[in-house]
This record gives C-alpha cells, sequence and structure tokens, in this order.
C-alpha cells in the first residue's frame, strides 16, 4: 500500500493549532491575536462534536494564558512544546496513511527561505509526531506544509514560487521535486501554478491561492474589483488549473486589504476544514459573509463560520497556516 496523504476533508482524530506566545514577535497584537486563536479553536472543536483540539503553546505562561481564555470545562487541550512562531501548518510533522496504518514525516524548514530562523521551528514536527507515538520520518529536503495542497488521490497543487525558489532546494530540479513529493507523500500529479499573493513572505504558499475542495476540484478566488493587487494571479491560476484538467470553483476574493498602506496577503483561502467546521478569515471586507456562503454550500453536511483574524495575519499568515490535522487511522 501506498502511504499518501490524505485530503483535508478526511476524518481527523485531532488538529495541532499553534497559540501566540511571545510578546517580542507579537507586541500589541499578542493578546487580541490570542483571543482570535482560541475562538477558531472552539469553533473547530464545535464543543468537542469535532476532532480533539490541542493548541501548542511555546512556554508555560503562554499555556496559562490560553488555559483562562478556554475556561473551566473545556474540551480542548493545550500543551507546553518550545517553537519560534504559531505557524505549524509548515514547521509541524505531516502525517500520512495507507488506509490501515499512519506515518509521520518531518521535512526540513529553513524558515521561509532564510526570512526567520526562530529556535524550535525546525525540530518542533518530530517532537510533535512523538508525542502522539510516531517516529517521524526525516525527508532530506525542504518543504512546509502551506506550500502543498492534495486530494487524496495522489495530485497535489503548489506554486512554482515557491517550491521552484532558489531559496529552498537550489540544487533540486522541477522533476526531482515531483520524485520526492511522491517517495514522501504519494503524489503522483502536481499542478503547478505560478505566483502567490502580492507581498507574502512565504514566497507564494498555495493554501492562501487554491485549494482542494474534492477529488480533482479546486477552488481559486475571483479578483474583487479593478484594485484587486492579485487579481492576475488569480487569473493566471485558473488559466493553468484549466488547461491542466481540474474544475475550478470560484471563490471570492476580500480585495485590498492594507496595512500602513502596503497591501497584505489577506486571503479566504486560507480556512480550515475540520470534522464538523469549517472556518475561514474575515477581514471586514464586503465579501467576507459570500466566502463563507460559498464554502457552506460546497460543504453542506459541516458547519462553515467566518471569524475575525485581523490580528493573527500581522504574523503573516492565518487559521490554516497555524494549524496542522492529525487524520484518523
Amino acid at each position: 500500500m501506498i502511504f499518501r496523504q490524505p485530503p483535508e476533508w478526511a476524518s481527523h482524530d485531532s488538529v495541532w493549532i499553534g497559540f501566540p506566545s511571545h510578546g517580542e514577535l507579537w507586541v500589541d497584537d499578542l493578546a487580541p491575536a490570542q483571543a482570535e486563536v482560541v475562538a477558531f479553536a472552539r469553533a473547530v472543536s464545535a464543543g468537542g462534536k469535532g476532532e480533539q483540539v490541542v493548541l501548542v503553546a511555546a512556554h508555560e505562561e503562554a499555556a496559562i494564558a490560553a488555559r483562562t481564555l478556554l475556561g473551566d470545562g473545556s474540551p480542548e487541550q493545550v500543551i507546553v512544546a518550545p517553537f519560534g512562531d504559531i505557524w505549524l501548518r509548515d514547521t509541524g510533522p505531516i502525517i500520512v496513511s495507507d488506509g490501515a496504518a499512519r506515518a509521520a514525516r518531518d521535512f526540513g524548514f529553513n524558515g521561509w527561505g532564510g526570512k526567520y530562523d526562530l529556535p524550535g521551528d525546525d525540530t518542533i514536527g518530530a517532537r510533535l509526531a512523538g508525542g502522539l507515538g510516531l517516529s517521524a520520518a526525516s525527508c532530506d529536503w525542504i518543504l512546509e506544509g502551506g506550500a502543498i495542497d492534495v486530494d487524496g488521490t495522489g495530485l497535489a497543487v503548489t506554486t512554482e514560487q515557491c517550491l521552484l525558489n532558489p531559496n529552498r532546494n537550489p540544487g533540486l530540479s522541477r522533476g526531482e521535486i515531483e520524485a520526492r513529493l511522491a517517495r514522501d507523500l504519494g503524489i503522483d500529479r502536481v499542478l503547478w501554478l505560478g505566483e502567490g499573493l502580492a507581498n507574502d513572505h512565504t514566497d507564494g504558499h498555495v493554501d492562501n491561492l487554491a485549494r482542494f475542495v474534492g477529488p480533482n476540484r479546486l477552488l481559486i478566488p475571483v479578483a474583487a474589483g479593478p484594485d484587486d493587487p492579485n487579481a492576475d494571479v488569480y487569473a493566471d491560476a485558473r488559466a493553468r488549473a484549466e488547461a491542466f484538467g481540474v474544475e475550478v470553483v470560484a471563490m471570492p476574493s476580500p480585495g485590498l486589504v492594507e496595512e500602513d498602506g502596503k497591501a497584505i496577503p489577506a486571503s479566504y483561502m486560507n480556512f480550515y476544514i475540520g470534522n464538523a467546521a469549517i472556518v475561514l478569515p474575515l477581514y471586514g471586507a464586503p465579501n467576507d459573509g459570500a466566502a463563507v456562503e460559498t464554502l457552506q454550500a460546497l460543504f453542506p453536511d459541516r458547519v462553515v463560520t467566518g471569524h475575525e483574524a485581523g490580528h493573527v495575519l500581522t504574523g503573516g499568515g492565518s487559521f490554516h497556516c497555524i494549524s496542522q490535522q492529525v487524520p484518523s487511522q
């Protein structure tokens, strides 16, 4: 049997969610970002009806803050595991399955191409996997979890901007990267999109741009208007996906979202698909409601909710970026 990364809509046992812990990184956004993360965790847990939610705090002081926000009797768990920052989609392990057993894959991590080298981020994957009793196989190349999305049939989507970036794996060709994806994650087909969102410090992570919502079914945003900074990126992604042969479904875009006069990579695509709930980030944009409605129509068996994520976004990502699911066996 082939060990393969399951699609996100497959059943989960649990999910790790990074909890903002370092005041020197988050400054004035620390407390409000913590509140946004706890609201996200509660929505995924759905009062204990969804998968087990495990908030990961970097130290005991942050764990106390998390438990205080959750309150007594909360079904969510809090653990302490030192990390650099909360982006567990990229630093945590990827759990694969052959349908009967699970295994963990621990990829190299270099701070998104050398931008943010923080203690603990390069080891948190193996430590979290070990907490599940899984020995994490060390994979000999750089891969962040947010750089790919899969549909469970062996098909993955990624961007050239990220996976072919010389700041990740300068000695690997496109074909060699595809071979490693096949070897480590059971991926036998790769849809290569071009650029990611404007001003995304991850160099174009695909989980801000395109997400599978079913086998061979890909969700891609449509520009919100002429000032949408990613209009050309969305159009190019759609053209490539259609040429590849996947079914493309349209998703609203939040359009231009600025901070200090600069466009930031705000995206509804950074949603998390849980067992009982789907949670997507909101930015106070006109299309917030339409984005929730679009996802609800695609997943009628789950409750789709939107939650504010502006303070989490100041750290560089959103709900999908801070979570990593543990699929059921």
